[in-house]
């Protein structure tokens, strides 16, 4: 019988010395005031150059991150993957502006995908589409700006880029997710997406687009993406998430005066996305999907959707997928039970990959409920161990 309350299992990956640091960066991020005061003081320091990086790399980077190369991930990789724990590398560099970024970062992503073919640990690879181009063009295609010509020309080079990755992936036989991101861009991403799929899809779910739930049209146009995909005979790869934008979202849209596309309660949310996996498992032979959920409800409610409908728990359209260094009671329990399970491990520089830590302490803190079921976990396990 599947359950989530398992804390031998939740935290069977872990040490006590892990399980300890665990414990006391969930009971800061816990804190807002310590992790807006943190945020204050650790950009700070880096702007002063003090030698911080060390005690970044020994807490929080350590927790949620793999390492600041493919190279120094493979010991998280072995690691999740001792108890049947995939992992989906993400190259986590963020505000790059360059020519020279944008290219560096498609041949990172490559690189991720060169290591995937020859790791049975590592069953997907991830991109964002502004780690490849300007926000600004993907904006104004969005909201379908005519560009000028040398704008044109960048577009097409982002274009380029997310092509070369998608065949690099349909080449190696690896699954590639497309990142939702802002919704004044999502349109030129879903736009790409659906052409790499066309391309790519055709005997199997390499290219997955990304469907945020907490938009209150996102159900609709996965049922949209299905239709396509039917129509045009191809499999339909979405990685179904809640959402990473909402406070941004909805301040934009208050001051640009349009209606907020961000559902107005977490129920509503809550509904669609529950909604959307049954969609799915209702169609899963032409629909592969990676249910990127922290939700336990949510990841029980598809567990039970596929008992109900005779879905083996291995099959591969299906896949559970949480971050590294959260909600290790879904993952490992999961994973125990033989479904395919595959944790985000995000890696790069120290220095780079700090507005992802940052926004993984706020989303801690602002999630509710979230840090106090980890660290009522944490103490459950600790406590067992103690007894033991």
């Amino acid at each position: 019988m599947l359950s989530f309350n398992n804390t031998e299992v939740s935290f069977s990956g872990k040490s006590n010395k892990d399980l300890n640091r665990s414990y006391w960066l969930f009971k800061m991020v816990s804190n807002p005031t310590f992790v807006s005061l943190g945020k204050s003081l650790t950009n700070f320091a880096i702007k002063m150059h003090l030698p911080i990086k060390g005690i970044i790399k020994a807490t929080i980077f350590k927790q949620f991150c793999g390492g600041e190369t493919i190279e120094e991930c493979s010991k998280a990789i072995n690691e999740l993957g001792k108890y049947n724990v995939g992992t989906i590398l993400d190259y986590s560099v963020e505000g790059k502006e360059s020519e020279n970024d944008f290219d560096a970062c498609t041949n990172e992503t490559v690189a991720t995908i060169r290591k995937a073919k020859n790791d049975i640990h590592i069953p997907f690879c991830v991109f964002k589409v502004t780690g490849l181009g300007r926000f600004a063009i993907l904006e104004k295609v969005s909201a379908k700006i005519a560009l000028s010509a040398e704008e044109h020309l960048e577009y097409e080079r982002i274009k380029n880029r997310i092509n070369a990755i998608c065949k690099a992936a349909n080449e190696a036989g690896i699954p590639i997710f497309i990142d939702a991101e802002e919704s004044w861009i999502q349109e030129a991403i879903d736009m790409v997406a659906n052409q790499m799929m066309q391309l790519y899809n055709k005997e199997k779910a390499i290219v997955y687009n990304t469907f945020q739930l907490y938009r209150k049209d996102r159900l609709s146009y996965l049922k949209y993406s299905f239709e396509l995909a039917e129509k045009s005979n191809y499999f339909l790869g979405a990685k179904l998430v809640r959402g990473a934008y909402m406070e941004k979202e909805r301040k934009r849209a208050e001051e640009n005066n349009y209606p907020s596309p961000i559902q107005d309660t977490k129920e509503d949310t809550d509904k669609d996305y529950d909604a959307a996996i049954e969609f799915c498992a209702n169609n899963i032979s032409k629909i592969a999907i990676c249910a990127g959920t922290h939700n336990e409800d949510s990841s029980m409610k598809l567990a039970e959707l596929m008992q109900r409908k005779n879905i083996s728990s291995d099959n591969k359209h299906i896949y559970f997928s949480q971050l590294l260094g959260m909600s290790d009671h879904i993952s490992f329990n999961l994973a125990n039970a033989n479904y395919n399970v595959a944790k985000y491990v995000p890696y790069g520089p120290v220095n780079e990959v700090l507005p992802y830590l940052i926004r993984r302490a706020q989303e801690n803190t602002s999630v509710k409920g979230q840090t106090g079921r980890e660290l009522s976990l944490i103490i459950k396990e600790k406590e067992r161990r103690r007894q033991k």
